[in-house]
């Protein structure tokens, strides 16, 4: 690389430092469980399948380790909405015969998006819900 002077700089390697751990991406999206959770359960809405059973599973997993206290808060809080998603979408699913059930699927397809999404945000910031078993977003 020549610098305004005509010199040529050398940079060595080793000088690059990077801020952050060295498994930290540089855009400073950090993949802790929390966020995973919250990736799955939205890639269900792709098609991909039962990403919301895995990420069910992980929740589980995840909560009998040793973690701060903020990504047990969004386990729960992960916990309790695939439950609930999946009661409702069973309600759904038996009432849609009747066209009843269909915008129930429609406003619980809404709900888990808006429930996955405010969590991967909180997440990010590591921030802990104020109540993680309410119903609410």
């Amino acid at each position: 690389m020549r610098s305004i002077s005509g010199r040529t700089n050398i940079r060595n390697r080793g000088d690059c430092k990077m801020n952050g751990p060295a498994n930290q991406p540089a855009s400073g999206f950090s993949f802790n469980g929390p966020t995973i959770i919250s990736l799955l359960y939205l890639a269900g809405f792709l098609g991909v399948g039962l990403t919301g059973l895995v990420g069910l599973i992980l929740c589980y997993v995840w909560r009998g380790e040793a973690r701060p206290a903020w990504e047990l808060n969004h386990f729960t809080f992960h916990i309790r909405t695939f439950w609930i998603a999946f009661v409702a979408g069973i309600i759904g699913f038996i009432l849609s015969f009747i066209l009843i059930g269909i915008p129930i699927l429609i406003g619980l397809a809404v709900w888990v998006a808006v429930r996955s999404v405010i969590a991967l945000l909180k997440a990010q910031k590591e921030e802990a819900f104020v109540n993680p078993q309410t119903w609410l977003v």
